[in-house]
């Protein structure tokens, strides 16, 4: 377990050191300032668009921190050949994934808090009404999402040896599964036979990461998902992120390391 949280840490430290944790600081500072323009409108509804935008913000650039990490960590290792010397400590190949998930999705989740901070905040006093319970909720299933979302980039950075094809292919697969994921079973009904079991067969099988947005939510103040669906939300994104970890495991276990 030592190993594990010690190549995690390396994956944190490796992040904030790169222009990553730069850019995010940037990101929020923008979007500090976007959600305070609200003070010189006076409209409920310009309120709701800002809140819109800065969510939106933070769902895209949440999205490619994880993905890219992710992305460059087994290829990195491999480039500079670091791996060899990792794996001869010993340190178990199960091990070296496990390690750079949790390093991934515990930056991940640091950058989730600043980012939540500052439009909670902000927000909060433009509003008079702090979301903090709100804004809680939706970090957490966010991050859990994101959970899914790394564990998809190891597997293709397993899959590719390229990060910038890794980090393209994962993107579009992302967001078309949070654009398009939750209406494949709509679609299908009206398909004929082949196309309409291939569509409800995809709908089954990919992870419905719109699940895990109540961005809603929080911008139309509607409260809290339940906590038993938040429960349900949680383990179905473990369930899929040890899936999608075994399979990146089992990858690389197959993989020959001597080039």
């Amino acid at each position: 377990m030592n190993t594990i949280w010690a190549l995690t840490g390396v994956v944190i430290k490796e992040l904030y050191r790169r222009k990553d944790f730069y850019v995010l600081f940037v990101l929020t500072a923008l979007i500090t300032v976007a959600t305070g323009m609200v003070n010189f409108f006076h409209d409920p509804k310009i309120v709701r668009y800002v809140k819109d935008v800065c969510l939106l913000l933070i769902w895209i650039s949440a999205l490619l921190i994880a993905i890219v990490t992710a992305a460059r960590q087994i290829p990195a290792e491999r480039e500079s050949r670091t791996i060899f010397p990792l794996l001869a400590k010993p340190v178990t190949r199960w091990q070296v994934i496990l390690g750079k998930f949790f390093g991934c999705w515990l930056a991940t989740g640091i950058a989730l808090i600043v980012f939540y901070l500052f439009f909670a905040v902000v927000s909060g006093s433009r509003e008079q009404h702090w979301p903090w319970l709100a804004c809680l909720q939706a970090l957490w299933l966010q991050w859990a999402m994101l959970a899914i979302v790394i564990a998809l980039s190891l597997l293709g950075s397993i899959v590719s040896a390229a990060p910038s094809s890794t980090t393209t292919i994962c993107f579009i697969v992302v967001a078309g599964i949070l654009m398009l994921g939750g209406h494949l079973n709509t679609v299908a009904i009206h398909e004929a036979q082949p196309l309409q079991t291939i569509l409800y067969t995809i709908y089954f099988l990919i992870p419905h990461l719109e699940w895990f947005d109540i961005r809603d939510r929080v911008i139309y103040d509607w409260g809290l998902v339940s906590g038993v669906d938040c429960v349900l939300a949680t383990l179905y994104a473990a369930a899929y992120t040890a899936l999608l970890l075994l399979l990146t495991w089992l990858g690389f276990r197959r993989q020959s390391l001597n080039t």
